[in-house]
């Protein structure tokens, strides 16, 4: 297969079908990719740092709540916007942009299905970064199958009285803000409720942190939860809407992710595929599998 000579620039403008206001937030997100996380990236992954004081500055441009509510502190800005900013972001640090979209997805779960209070009591400090969210819906039994998890909430009072384990969180150990998919009734999804439990809470606990080939900008730990007593208050709508609740985030978060691996795709082939045996075909490869999927993405966009 003979692969075309083709720069970057001629497959991929990231700038087709974008309004005006999109393309300048798209400039602001490369231009803080380019200046504040590229150059990081490596020495992040080396030694395995998780960049809070760059995700804070990120925040200052309204990345850490994109998609949230502006009465308490998001950008408002819509999916496609989200899309776009992720996507620069990435070109900067994947691992890092990852971690702020599943950030961004927890924001926008607690402002949706929160009431008042618990918008306006989480999610400021969450849209500036101050404090950091993680998503807990992943178990050591249930992966796919999310609606078989077993952490149990038993009511008591004014609390639920967690007991169980989540999986492979990103985040965890180093956020503050966990919103956790538990079960509160019977089997199957109508059983799964929904709970923001708050760093520091008695009985919550937190495995080592794994290691991984890569994406060590963010670290990922097991979450533990031993009698860990969680308000009543702290619930996301009703009892039997976690489910839901957790589907919704990841309607959004899959986009979100998505965007942030087409952001990173180009940076794994060379503009000039050329070389000799094996290489030559995986770089003929990876040039062949980005261009179609940028060439979907560009109809994509149009058709919003």
């Amino acid at each position: 297969m003979t692969v075309p000579r083709r720069g970057l620039a001629s497959v991929i403008d990231p700038s087709i079908g974008l309004t005006e206001e999109q393309k300048e937030f798209q400039k602001v997100a490369f231009d803080f990719a380019s200046k504040e996380m590229a150059p990081n990236m490596a020495l992040w992954d080396e030694k395995e740092i998780f960049p809070v004081e760059t995700m804070q500055k990120a925040a200052q441009l309204g990345f850490g709540g994109i998609y949230t509510s502006p009465d308490v502190g998001g950008s408002g800005l819509s999916r496609l916007d989200t899309s776009v900013i992720f996507e620069a972001l990435s070109t900067g640090c994947v691992s890092t942009t990852a971690y702020m979209s599943i950030h961004n997805m927890c924001v926008w779960m607690i402002d949706t299905f929160g009431n008042e209070e618990q918008r306006h009591r989480f999610c400021p400090p969450l849209c500036s970064m101050e404090k950091f969210a993680s998503y807990c819906l992943t178990e050591p039994g249930s992966g796919s199958d999310a609606a078989s998890l077993l952490t149990s909430a038993k009511r008591n009072g004014d609390c639920y009285i967690l007991n169980g384990s989540k999986a492979f969180i990103s985040g965890a150990g180093d956020t503050d803000v966990y919103v956790v998919m538990c079960r509160t009734g019977g089997s199957g999804a109508r059983g799964i409720s929904c709970l923001v439990v708050e760093k520091g809470t008695p009985g919550l606990s937190f495995g080592k942190k794994e290691k991984k080939v890569g994406w060590n900008s963010q670290p990922t730990r097991a979450v533990i939860f031993e009698d860990c007593a969680v308000p009543v208050t702290n619930r996301l709508g009703q009892e039997g809407q976690g489910f839901g609740i957790a589907m919704r985030g990841l309607n959004g978060g899959r986009i979100n992710i998505a965007s942030c691996s087409l952001g990173a795709a180009p940076r794994l082939r060379p503009a000039h595929p050329r070389s000799h045996g094996c290489e030559k075909a995986v770089s003929g490869s990876l040039w062949l599998i980005t261009s179609i999927f940028s060439s979907d993405w560009q109809r994509w966009r149009h058709s919003w």
